[in-house]
């Protein structure tokens, strides 16, 4: 494998990378997706994917992105399973070092996406798996019937929230503000729902249980007051890190560590560019994602034939 040279060398699977593959393999480029863990990303942990356009009914992430990769697959993109620890940019041809295996590539596109932020409560790390969650569909059945709360203020929170109430009995928002990021016919139906409660201008500052959770110590930011609310899960969704710290010294990054780039995915570096939620954005999204991995495959295309096929 060492001695072969990729066209485009991806690197995650999420829809962003798989957009990339599908597009770049229909040009009848020779593409390798490399992904770590689940392909399909962040997407596929979602429940309902009701703002993607032209999606099924009921559509969800693990549906839709499993459509991805028949797509990619079916014009010929290779996948690998492996995690990316080192690459080298430098020369003409990029090398990216895995643990498996070494690849090359005349061009790498860095679709890794972003990691849910731990919310940074005592007892977090401790209990993670054992009621603290940040996967709603991974884990929502676990909580049948049982009392959950999930903290954040975003989409993703009150979406997540909403899909619980299927299985929980009540779901409790915890959220640090008393207005919210989320779309507001989301905050709506939350709002509406019986089985959803809202604790506002509060943070969560414990997890309490010995080997599984038992309940949360809340702490309202306004008058200082300290309460205990008993739920044995919660879902952590204040956020999202960039999945770059292998690049650092590789390629430009801004200081949260997302990768910035100009409107054809191009990073500081020639022949390597960046799409979906790993990029400095307004919006990150399955739509677009999809969009940038189109775009960057387009582009890395353009940089082939310039650099390689004069």
């Amino acid at each position: 494998m060492s001695n072969h040279v990729y066209d485009i060398v991806i690197i995650g699977g999420g829809p962003a990378g798989l957009a990339a593959g599908l597009y770049g393999s229909r040009s009848k480029l020779d593409v390798l997706i490399i992904e770590k863990g689940v392909f399909g990303g962040q997407a596929a942990t979602t429940a309902e994917l009701e703002n993607y356009p032209g999606s099924i009914e009921n559509c969800t992430g693990p549906a839709l992105t499993e459509r991805m990769k028949h797509q990619a697959e079916e014009f010929g993109t290779k996948f690998v399973y492996d995690e990316v620890v080192d690459v080298d940019f430098s020369g003409n041809i990029k090398v990216v070092k895995g643990k498996e295996g070494e690849y090359h590539g005349k061009t790498v596109i860095i679709a890794t996406g972003a990691a849910p932020r731990l919310a940074g409560f005592k007892g977090e790390i401790e209990l993670r798996g054992r009621g603290v969650s940040y996967c709603a569909t991974c884990d929502a059945d676990f909580f049948e019937g049982l009392d959950v709360a999930v903290i954040g203020g975003g989409d993703s929170a009150i979406t997540e929230a909403l899909y619980l109430t299927k299985f929980a009995e009540s779901v409790t928002i915890i959220h640090r503000r008393d207005t919210f990021r989320a779309a507001k016919y989301l905050v709506e139906k939350a709002m509406n729902h019986p089985k959803i409660k809202f604790i506002l201008n509060s943070v969560v500052e414990e997890a309490k249980g010995d080997e599984i959770l038992e309940g949360l110590v809340v702490k309202n930011l306004q008058t200082g007051e300290v309460s205990e609310v008993p739920v044995n899960g919660v879902f952590v969704f204040v956020g999202l890190d960039p999945i770059t710290k292998v690049f650092e010294g590789k390629i430009a990054l801004d200081e949260k560590g997302y990768i910035p780039t100009d409107e054809e995915m191009r990073t500081n570096v020639e022949g390597v560019f960046a799409a979906g939620d790993v990029r400095v954005k307004m919006l990150r999204q399955v739509i677009t994602a999809a969009a940038d991995g189109a775009i960057a495959a387009v582009a890395a295309e353009e940089y082939i034939n310039e650099k390689f096929n004069k």
